[in-house]
């Protein structure tokens, strides 16, 4: 297995990292097309239970 023969700068290394960090922070929030409350994608609505038109979570009684 191969082994670094130099030990990475900060320079070197931060700069890598803020190249990177754009990718992570990026998160999409879509509208539940029933109630219109904020979701994530591929997850079930928190408010209302439904997810691709079907309800799958029970909901909550006010």
């Amino acid at each position: 297995m191969g082994v670094p023969k130099k030990r990475t700068s900060k320079m070197r290394r931060d700069r890598r990292r803020a190249a990177n960090n754009n990718l992570r922070s990026a998160v999409q929030v879509t509208k539940c097309p029933n109630c219109k409350e904020p979701v994530m994608p591929h997850r079930a609505c928190t408010s209302c239970g439904q997810y691709k038109g079907r309800e799958l979570l029970p909901q909550a009684e006010a």
